[in-house]
């Protein structure tokens, strides 16, 4: 039990009262007024309690404010600032791709999330830690860069969880203020042990569970791997035992359908890479066979995640609860629900994002109707930047147009520039955060470091090692500071790294290679672009980083580089 329950539970006996009616008379000023006495009472009784207003009970007053009263006010003002937290991060979803962020109603509409952003705080400097899926919800979940772990990289579909079961992470830290903690979407961080992986017909485990989830709903990797099952806490849900689930990477017969074989098939043809299994017209990446009644639709998977969202939030109201909301909407393949297909200019890609933003109203309106809105803070944010052409032929080049997914930035997904990991990043609080907009820089690895400085809890040393502290920066107080530097990476496997600190951004290509510059053109054909290993770029007059200032500005590009260096060398940054 946690100290202020004890507390409360204590100052609730003296007066021989239930916890919850001492909480309301507190709130009311009751409380005090029971301890007042009424000096003009001819019996010298408080009318309200029959209490003595002799000094003697007068002293006993005293003493019980000191030992009773004011930690409960205290513990009470904790209370009040212990909001629900839920964190709503978006898949593949560019800093251009809403309307509050620059996108044209023309080309599609977002006035859900952009209701967050105009009564919220919206960030101009908001990032993610990396520009893959898989590294920035390490991150995320860990406090801790991507690049410092072992096989952090994009997971493939038989991955074994690659969070350690012994690290501290932020579900663990919420969990210890008292928090009740579910994962609803995607996952894509593996399940079940080292050197085993998922036992997708037994119990799914080493997973969220083990590292802090109470609950867990998940699409286990990303949709365009195999298998299309959800996974509920440790099982897959509606797994017949009776058909058994096999996946795998080999080709499990000869005559086992594939993108290849019966690409005449195909609802949604693929471009490179996406053509093992076919399930709903669709192929993927790897085999499986098997677990036919628990696969599900792609079309199905926004509505079911709000679904489980809702009935989770519903039993979990009355205490504090934190939601990790894994949307995989733009996420190849992008197959939104029937009644959203045609909603935007810009054909799946858009009508996708339409698709989100009804996510998230529905969220907001489930927090409504629970009487929850003012107790809940909701962030906001994607775990990587646009791309356009990602393996299907979805028309999201040939319909991109004149929408600029990245906004005015350069890259996107899989690249170090800053399209790659600067994205939509809002927080909302209703009567706690104000609207505004926000230069501010954090980042989706500071999650931890500032919820534990919110709630008063301790991270252990060896814990979080890049999360910071920028609470004040995502409430928008006046005087708050952002982070004052980033690192940033791509999928990491060729040792590339960003490096922003003030305006100053500093490139570092170990492979000498880029990918995705451009987010409009076709990704195999700027795959491996050569760059130099090293550049230096001014931000504020430059953000499209095509201005290499190495040469011209050697002081800063030398300081630069040796921060970078130490920061990697050291182990952490916090």
């Amino acid at each position: 039990m946690q100290a202020f329950e004890k507390q409360i539970i204590r100052s609730a006996n003296f007066f021989n009262l239930r916890p919850s009616d001492f909480l309301t008379k507190i709130l009311s000023g009751n409380i005090l007024g029971m301890l007042g006495g009424s000096p003009t009472s001819p019996t010298n009784l408080n009318p309200f309690t029959g209490f003595s207003s002799t000094p003697a009970f007068q002293m006993k007053k005293i003493t019980f404010c000191a030992c009773y009263v004011l930690p409960a006010l205290l513990t009470l003002g904790a209370l009040a600032r212990k909001p629900n937290v839920i964190v709503i991060m978006a898949d593949d979803l560019g800093y251009g791709d809403l309307g509050c962020y620059g996108a044209k109603p023309k080309n599609l509409k977002t006035p859900h999330i952009d209701r967050l952003a105009r009564e919220g705080l919206k960030f101009t400097s908001g990032y993610c830690s990396a520009s893959t899926c898989t590294p920035t919800r390490y991150s995320f979940l860990t406090g801790t860069y991507a690049f410092r772990g072992k096989n952090t990289g994009i997971a493939p579909p038989s991955s074994p969880l690659i969070i350690p079961e012994e690290t501290y992470t932020l579900p663990d830290l919420l969990k210890q203020a008292g928090y009740k903690t579910a994962v609803v979407g995607k996952w894509h961080l593996g399940l079940g042990a080292q050197g085993v992986g998922p036992l997708w017909n037994d119990k799914l485990k080493p997973g969220p569970r083990e590292i802090g989830f109470d609950y867990n709903f998940l699409l286990p990797t990303t949709n365009d791997r195999v298998p299309q099952v959800y996974v509920e806490n440790h099982r897959v849900l509606n797994l017949d035992p009776k058909d058994p689930l096999w996946v795998g990477m080999k080709k499990p017969s000869e005559d086992h359908p594939t993108g290849i074989t019966h690409r005449d098939t195909l609802k949604m043809d693929w471009t490179h890479g996406h053509n093992s299994t076919i399930h709903n017209g669709i192929s993927r990446i790897g085999f499986y066979t098997g677990g036919h009644a628990a696969r599900f639709r792609d079309e199905d998977l926004a509505d079911k995640w709000v679904e489980k969202s809702k009935e989770w939030i519903g039993r979990n109201k009355d205490q504090p609860f934190f939601l990790f909301f894994a949307s995989h909407d733009l996420h190849v393949p992008r197959i939104p629900h029937e009644r959203f297909r045609g909603t935007s200019a810009l054909s799946y890609r858009g009508d996708v994002i339409v698709q989100l933003d009804w996510c998230v109203g529905e969220i907001v309106k489930c927090l409504k109707k629970e009487g929850l809105e003012k107790d809940t803070m909701i962030v906001f944010c994607s775990d990587n930047g646009p791309v356009g052409d990602d393996g299907y032929a979805d028309e999201a080049l040939e319909k991109m147009g004149d929408h600029r997914a990245a906004g005015p930035y350069s890259g996107g997904k899989y690249s170090i520039f800053e399209g790659g990991t600067r994205t939509p990043f809002i927080t909302y609080w209703p009567g706690t955060i104000k609207a505004g907009v926000s230069d501010r820089m954090v980042c989706t690895i500071d999650l931890a470091g500032s919820l534990a400085g919110h709630l008063g809890v301790e991270l252990p040393e060896d814990a979080c090692l890049d999360s910071l502290d920028v609470m004040d920066a995502l409430l928008g107080k006046p005087s708050a500071k952002g982070r004052p530097h980033l690192i940033q990476q791509d999928n990491g496997r060729g040792g590339n790294y960003g490096y922003r600190v003030g305006n100053w951004k500093l490139q570092r290509h170990d492979s000498m290679k880029t990918n995705n510059f451009q987010v409009n053109k076709l990704l195999g054909s700027q795959r491996g672009q050569k760059v130099p290993r090293y550049a230096l770029f001014n931000l504020s007059e430059d953000p499209t980083e095509k201005n290499n200032l190495a040469d011209k500005r050697p002081k800063v590009f030398e300081r630069m580089k040796a921060e970078l260096q130490k920061f990697l060398d050291e182990g952490r940054s916090r």
